[in-house]
C-alpha cells in the first residue's frame, strides 16, 4: 500500500511559478512510475506528466509541454511538478498517482491515487 500527499496548491497569479510535491509513505517510489493529473470543473481528468522513478525518462503532456516540469527526489521520495507560466485554464484540482505498468498517460494504469490539490489561476 502506498499513501501520497499532495502538497503546494493554492491561489496563484497568471504567470505564476508554483511547485507542487508528491511525497510517499508506506513505500518507496522504486520502479513505479509517477504521474500527475488534473480535474477542471466539469472536466475529465487528464494527463500532465509522469516520470520513471527507476530511468528518470519523463513525458508531459503538449498542453504544459515547455511550461511544466516534472522532477523527483530520491532522498526525499518526492516527485514535484515545477509549473511556470501559468495560464488561468490551468485551474484544477492536480492529482499525483503512481503505479507500475510503465510510462503512460492513462489514469487506469496507476493504481495509488492521492487526494489532490487545488490550484486556482486569477487572470
Amino acid at each position: 500500500q502506498v499513501q501520497l500527499v499532495e502538497s503546494g496548491g493554492g491561489l496563484v497569479q497568471a504567470g505564476g511559478s508554483p511547485r507542487l510535491s508528491c511525497a510517499a509513505a508506506g513505500r518507496t517510489f522504486r520502479n513505479y512510475v509517477t504521474g500527475w493529473f488534473r480535474q477542471a470543473p466539469g472536466k475529465e481528468r487528464e494527463f500532465v506528466a509522469a516520470i520513471h522513478w527507476s530511468g528518470g525518462i519523463t513525458s508531459h503532456a503538449d498542453s504544459v509541454k515547455g511550461r511544466f516540469t516534472i522532477s523527483k527526489d530520491g532522498a526525499k521520495n518526492t516527485v514535484y511538478l515545477q509549473m511556470n507560466s501559468l495560464k488561468p485554464v490551468d485551474t484544477a484540482v492536480y492529482y499525483c498517482a503512481t503505479g507500475t505498468q510503465g510510462l503512460s498517460s492513462e489514469s487506469s494504469a496507476y493504481m495509488y491515487w492521492g487526494q489532490g490539490t487545488q490550484v486556482t489561476v486569477s487572470s
